[in-house]
C-alpha cells in the first residue's frame, strides 16, 4: 500500500467509518499485507512522538520545570514501544477472533487484525496532538475512546456478528485487552536489564525507509526484517489454525506458544531453564562473600516463559551483593534485537559516575557506578537470551566486574539452544 493511500484509509476511517468499514471487510488481505501496508507504518507515530517529545521538546515536570530524557534512552524507549504495540495488536487480534463466536461472529484470524488495526487508527493519529507540551494524556484519551467507538462499528463488519451484540463485544475486548498488556508489562519488566540497561544497546536504530509502491522495504533495512517478521507471524497462524482444526488441545497449547515466540523474534516457543538446571549457576560463594539467600523461579504468561534466580551474598558487615540470572526463554528475541545491534555503544559521564553499554568479547555489557556512594551495577547478555546481573556497594566496579566472572558464564551459553522449538 502507498503512502498516500495508507493517509486516505486513515482520513475515511476517522471521518466516514460507516462507509468505509464495508469496504475494509470485503477487501481480500493477509496478515503480512496488513503490517507491511499499514500496521508498521501508522503504529510508528506513537513512538516517534514519544520520542521528539521527551528527549528534544522537554516534558514539562509541575514545580521543577522541563525535564528532557537522554537522546540514548529515549529512543531506547521509543523502539521498544513500537515493537511491543506491533506484538500487542497481533495478540489482541487473537483475543477478537477467540471471542468471535461467543457473540454470535465468524472466526477469522486477518479479520480480527483488520478490526482491531484500523480501529486503533483513531489512537496513532491523534497521538500527534502528544507532542504539543501539556496534551499527551488529552491525546491519548480522545484517540482511545474514538478508537473503542470504530472497533464496536467495525466488528459487525469484520467479524459477522449481530449489530445488537457488537457492544458487549467491544466491552469484554477491551477488557481482555487492557489486562493482556499489563500481563506484558509484567513479564517484560521481569526481563533483567531490558529497559534503561541493556536496552540501551537498541539505540543503533534507523527508522525504516519506505521505497517502493508495492510496499516492500529496502534489502537490509529495518523495515526489511519486520516484513519477514511478518511472513513468520502468518506461517505460525497457519499453524494455528492447522491445531485448531485437530482439536488437540495439547497441539494447539505448542501452536499458540510458538506464535508467541514468533511474535517476539525468538523464532519459536522456547521453553526457559527449569530451576533445577538454572540453580547450579548460582555459586556458594561470589568473590569471598557468603551466600545468604537464593530463590529461583520459573514463571510463565501467553505462551512465554521466563525463568529467574535472584541470591544475596554478604559478609558480617555491610558487604552485600546482588546477583540475577534471567533465562528470558520466548523473549530471547528481544534481548537478541538489543544485544545484535549495530552501534549499541552508549556513556554518559557526570561529577558522581558513569553508566555505559558497550560490546565486549561478542557479549552486550552494561556497567554503572556512583563514586559518591560506591555502588554500582554489572551485567552481560549471554548467548542473546540469558542476563546476569551482579549489584551492590563495592569497592570500585571491578569487584563487580570479578564477581560476574566468577559466574560460569560459558555453561550458560552452551544452553542457549535448549528448550527452542522453531517454526
Amino acid at each position: 500500500m502507498e503512502i498516500n493511500k495508507i493517509m486516505g484509509r486513515a482520513k475515511s476511517m476517522l471521518l466516514t467509518p460507516r462507509t468505509e468499514w464495508p469496504v475494509v471487510a470485503a477487501e481480500p488481505e493477509t496478515i503480512g499485507g496488513l503490517y507491511s501496508g499499514y500496521i508498521i507504518i501508522l503504529a510508528a507515530i506513537p513512538a516517534i512522538v514519544r520520542f521528539l517529545s521527551s528527549t528534544l521538546i522537554g516534558v514539562s515536570v509541575p514545580f521543577l520545570g522541563s525535564f528532557r530524557m537522554p537522546i540514548a534512552a529515549g529512543l531506547t524507549t521509543a523502539v521498544l514501544t513500537y515493537v511491543l504495540a506491533l506484538i500487542w495488536i497481533f495478540v489482541v487480534a487473537l483475543i477478537v477472533d477467540a471471542l468471535a463466536p461467543s457473540f454470535g461472529g465468524e472466526k477469522n484470524r486477518v479479520q480480527a487484525l483488520k478490526a482491531v488495526a484500523y480501529s486503533s487508527t483513531a489512537y496513532w493519529v491523534a497521538s500527534i496532538i502528544g507532542i504539543i507540551p501539556g496534551l499527551g494524556l488529552i491525546a491519548a484519551l480522545v484517540g482511545g475512546i474514538y478508537s473503542i467507538y470504530l472497533l464496536n462499528m467495525g466488528l459487525p463488519f469484520t467479524m459477522k456478528g449481530p449489530t445488537d451484540k457488537a457492544i458487549g463485544y467491544t466491552a469484554v475486548t477491551i477488557i481482555v485487552a487492557i489486562i493482556v498488556g499489563w500481563v506484558f508489562a509484567i513479564v517484560v519488566g521481569s526481563v533483567a536489564g531490558l529497559g534503561m540497561g541493556f536496552g540501551r544497546g537498541l539505540t543503533g536504530y534507523a527508522p525504516p525507509s519506505y521505497s517502493r509502491p508495492s510496499g516492500e522495504f529496502a534489502p537490509g533495512t529495518t523495515g526489511a526484517a519486520l516484513q519477514a517478521w511478518t511472513k513468520k507471524m502468518a506461517d505460525a497462524g497457519k499453524q494455528v489454525d492447522a491445531a485448531q482444526k485437530s482439536g488437540d488441545p495439547n497441539a494447539q497449547a505448542n501452536a499458540v506458544g510458538q506464535m508467541i515466540g514468533a511474535a517476539v523474534g525468538s523464532g519459536g516457543k522456547v521453553e526457559s531453564l527449569p530451576p533445577d538446571q538454572l540453580k547450579p549457576f548460582v555459586p556458594d560463594t561470589l568473590v569471598g562473600l557468603k551466600r545468604t539467600q537464593m530463590s529461583v523461579d520459573r514463571s510463565g504468561a501467553l505462551g512465554m516463559q521466563v525463568s529467574k534466580a535472584t541470591a544475596t551474598y554478604s559478609d558480617d558487615g555491610q558487604h552485600q551483593l546482588n546477583l540475577k540470572i534471567t533465562d528470558t526463554g520466548s523473549l530471547k528475541g528481544l534481548v537478541g534485537l538489543a544485544a545484535g545491534w549495530g552501534g549499541v555503544e552508549q556513556d554518559t559521564e557526570t561529577d558522581t559516575g558513569y553508566d555505559k553499554t558497550y560490546k565486549s568479547g561478542g557479549h552486550l555489557v552494561h556497567e554503572k557506578w556512583d563514586n559518591h556512594a560506591n555502588f554500582g551495577e554489572y551485567g552481560v547478555v549471554v548467548g542473546d537470551r540469558f542476563t546476569v546481573d551482579v549489584s551492590g556497594n563495592a569497592a570500585s566496579i571491578d569487584e563487580l566486574k570479578s564477581a560476574v566472572s566468577g559466574i560460569d558464564l560459558a555453561g550458560l551459553e552452551a544452553l542457549k539452544n535448549q528448550g527452542v522449538q522453531p517454526n
